[in-house]
């Protein structure tokens, strides 16, 4: 009789609870509690049910529901290891990848990437790569793409160690190995073959081939064996984000395990890891991201969901043999041993538009480009690219990467640097001759120039004494001083900047800059760092 009563009173105390925290709206309350072992066993099937309802919520029809649920599930950390578990199993493709883009969450909320099969003919990863890349289209498309394949598929280690017989290799298949006389080990045959993979996965229809032929499956592969290699789980990322582009692949790149990958890598210290992560996943959120992010161009800020408005762009155009991100670090440090106890290194930027402007204005949707560029033709990566190192080639692709990122849909604040200034001149000019590019004018705001050579630089003329030098490359020539290309450049822009009213910034250099080991130069001169040569300054004083 008295084992009844108990469980009665058990059964009667637990309506009463759940009558009550339905009453006081648990599903609200909840969430701002942490998660206590000590709770009742109603709590934890309170806790239970509300894990259940945000999910349930996370597929809602309702847009606005959708994201409020992601972001709940992300931010709340009390939930077990068995209900992240279950939950993993549970979420969709579209909850997915609005967790992993959300900041801190838990990374057991994703399943890990499936179990790979073996090889049928248990071939090694350099001869899987080299089928992947035969299966795609050899003619018809990008010279470049040609080149870097056909290297590809005709080389292996043996060949191209063979081939580093020194310097004096001019223009052969080997000569992005011409540095060294030891052996070549095989990630750096692997990274050859992930290069012309890169330069495909640029191409729309060669995405769908190589997710067709079990690129992603092969890639997942690699990216897994090669935990230790940075740079091959960098260029893998990089060819995820380009095939990312097409939304058409999203679900087979969901399938073959990448949202987890990413989710991982965005939690990297190092900023390129993290940002070319957050680029992928940015073009796989379509519920929240409208704008696209192609080959080159990288969301620096912000690179998870945000809540906070954007009220304006800032785009960061490096200069010659820049990058999106070390042109933009804060100096090369060489530490005291002093300074090294003191952890001055924790200061450090390796990104300033990322940690500092992204910390003083998050408000600003922060974006850097990338683009090769090379002293000379030794170093080009692709000789037959000649053509795509002029700027007026280069405007009209960065235009147009551009747009679809978005630029041009809010007030724009320009930052360049170097030959980047020059970029930035070309593409506003060409933008305002083209109706469909006219709001990236009209939305400009400012302009800043980091020593930019609006006059030319001296540095083609050192040729002579610089060893790499012997073959200037295009961008050098360019940057001749006092070229006519360069005069007809700055004095158009001068006029139209003008009339826009542009407000613009210029910085000129006051120390010279080591170019190789025998030279250290004012790369940009001060008369030529204003967008108004001194002389003429000079004489409009008089």
């Amino acid at each position: 009789m008295c084992i009844v009563f108990i469980g009665i009173t058990y059964q009667v105390r637990k309506e009463l609870h759940r009558a009550a925290r339905k009453i006081l709206e648990t599903n609200a309350k909840i969430f701002r509690w942490p998660f206590q072992d000590s709770v009742s066993p109603f709590d934890a099937e309170e806790y239970e049910s509300a894990l259940w309802l945000l999910l349930k919520r996370s597929q809602s029809e309702d847009k606005t529901v959708r994201w409020q649920a992601v972001k709940d599930l992300a931010s709340n950390h009390f939930w077990r290891d068995y209900q992240y578990r279950a939950a993993a199993q549970a979420i969709d493709q579209r909850t997915a990848i609005g967790l992993a883009r959300c900041k801190d969450v838990d990374l057991r909320f994703f399943l890990p990437p499936p179990p790979l099969p073996k090889s049928k003919d248990m071939c090694s990863l350099e001869e899987e790569l080299r089928l992947l890349l035969a299966a795609l289209p050899q003619t018809g498309f990008d010279p470049c793409v040609q080149y870097f394949t056909s290297l590809a598929l005709r080389e292996n280690s043996q060949t191209i160690a063979a081939q580093k017989g020194g310097l004096w290799c001019f223009g052969g298949n080997g000569l992005p190995y011409c540095e060294s006389l030891s052996a070549v080990p095989a990630d750096t045959v692997e990274l050859f073959c992930l290069q012309a993979l890169v330069q495909h996965s640029k191409i729309p229809t060669h995405c769908d081939k190589i997710e067709s032929h079990g690129g992603l499956q092969l890639l997942q592969k690699l990216y897994q064996l090669r935990k230790d290699s940075a740079k091959i789980q960098r260029s893998i990322i990089h060819i995820i984000g380009n095939m990312a582009l097409d939304e058409r692949l999203h679900s087979s790149i969901c399938h073959a395990g990448w949202v987890s990958v990413l989710a991982e890598v965005m939690k990297s210290q190092r900023i390129m890891d993290s940002s070319h992560a957050a680029r992928a996943l940015a073009n796989l959120d379509r519920e929240t991201v409208h704008e696209k992010y192609p080959d080159g161009v990288y969301l620096l800020h912000p690179q998870c969901r945000s809540s906070q408005p954007i009220k304006a762009d800032v785009l960061f155009v490096h200069g010659l043999l820049g990058a999106a991100f070390k042109t933009w670090r804060q100096q090369d440090i060489e530490q005291s041993a002093d300074e090294k106890e003191l952890d001055v290194e924790d200061e450090y930027s390796e990104c300033w538009p990322k940690t500092w402007l992204a910390s003083d204005f998050p408000m600003l949707r922060i974006i850097s480009v990338e683009y090769d560029t090379h002293l000379s033709d030794w170093k080009a990566k692709c000789p037959v690219e000649s053509y795509r190192e002029s700027i007026a080639y280069r405007s009209s692709e960065l235009l147009r990467k551009l747009r679809a990122a978005g630029i041009g849909d809010r007030p724009l604040i320009w930052m360049s640097h170097s030959m980047g200034g020059l970029l930035v001149k070309k593409m506003l000019l060409d933008a305002s001759k083209d109706p469909e590019m006219d709001s990236i004018v009209n939305n400009t705001q400012g302009i800043v120039f980091y020593s930019v050579p609006h006059h030319g630089s001296r540095l083609a003329e050192y040729s002579v004494n610089v060893r790499f030098l012997l073959f200037p490359s295009v961008e050098v020539k360019e940057l001749s001083k006092d070229s006519p290309a360069l005069k007809a450049l700055n004095d158009d822009f001068l006029s139209f900047a003008k009339d826009k009213k542009f407000p613009v910034l210029s910085f000129a250099e006051t120390l010279p800059t080591r170019v190789g080991r025998m030279l250290s130069l004012h790369v940009v001169p001060m008369e030529s760092a204003g967008l108004i040569s001194l002389a003429i300054f000079k004489k409009e004083l008089v």
